[in-house]
């Protein structure tokens, strides 16, 4: 049986992406799916293996475009109540990888739990924040992080030990295509302080990035040492547009859609930064967006 009809329930065909994304622009997937338990996730990824169909799996989309054309293959949104189930015990939080970094933060924070603060504000699922290390020198997600749980292609899941893993600056080594729960160990404190601690990381991290009624992302990780967005506005690049995207003019790392855009502007925007920083400075900048 082909693919789209055995899984026919849990599938969308020719779907849009853009209103998964932060930019809520782009094309369709070829399938939507969404399974609703372990067994047909694993049924999926089985059967996408078997018939050589490509696999994505999209979560909140904070830093991710999609080409104005779509993309081919099957892109998976693990939104059931067992992929987002977050589950506190003592010190230790494990949360499914389709549970939302911000549902977690708070969660600890009830139960008086600390070691997220630097992380609030950032807007991701449990599974793409850890796969891309979210944060910054202030905390990443892999600090108290003990293991995490993922799927193969061959349906088969299996817990991976925090030494087994190498995090980096927004990456890591995690290669399966599905992160399915994730388990931290965090620090004991009263919850006032935690909220305390939230609210200024909060206004520390909104003040830096464009107005939240902006459709934004950001481009470029930054080099070492370095700020992408330093290099940016050194390069004269300021509000620079590329039709329907330009540059913020809060943070010349984000660049920010008008209504009408689309993906083509975006990318446009974002190659034309690349090189004249790479001209002006001899830095490559590269490239924190992800494009499908």
């Amino acid at each position: 049986m082909a693919f789209r009809d055995k899984f026919a329930d849990i599938i969308q065909r020719e779907t849009p992406l853009g209103p998964y994304t932060s930019l809520k622009i782009g094309g369709p997937a070829e399938y939507l799916v969404t399974p609703r338990n372990r067994e047909e996730l694993a049924g999926v990824l089985i059967a996408c293996a078997a018939e050589k169909i490509p696999l994505r799996v999209i979560s909140v989309g904070t830093n991710l475009l999609v080409r104005d054309e779509g993309v081919r293959g099957a892109v998976l949104r693990l939104t059931a109540d067992c992929f987002t189930e977050i589950r506190i015990e003592g010190q230790r939080v494990r949360a499914g990888g389709g549970a939302t970094l911000s549902a977690v933060i708070a969660s600890a924070a009830q139960q008086g739990l600390a070691g997220f603060e630097s992380l609030v504000g950032i807007t991701a699922t449990i599974g793409g924040a850890l796969r891309f290390n979210a944060g910054d020198r202030a905390g990443e997600m892999a600090d108290h992080m003990k293991r995490v749980e993922v799927m193969g292609e061959n349906g088969q899941a299996r817990m991976v030990e925090r030494a087994d893993l190498h995090f980096g600056d927004h990456s890591s080594d995690i290669e399966d295509p599905v992160v399915l729960s994730v388990e931290f160990e965090l620090l004991k404190d009263k919850p006032d302080a935690i909220v305390k601690r939230l609210r200024k990381a909060w206004i520390t991290r909104k003040a830096a990035e464009p107005f939240s009624f902006q459709q934004s992302v950001r481009m470029f990780k930054n080099p070492r040492g370095q700020h992408a967005a330093d290099l940016i506005e050194r390069a004269g690049l300021s509000r620079t547009r590329a039709g329907k995207a330009e540059i913020s003019e809060r943070n010349g790392n984000y660049l920010v859609v008008q209504p009408g855009a689309v993906a083509k502007d975006v990318l446009q925007l974002v190659d034309q930064v690349q090189k004249k920083v790479q001209e002006s400075s001899g830095v490559h900048l590269e490239r924190e967006l992800s494009v499908w």
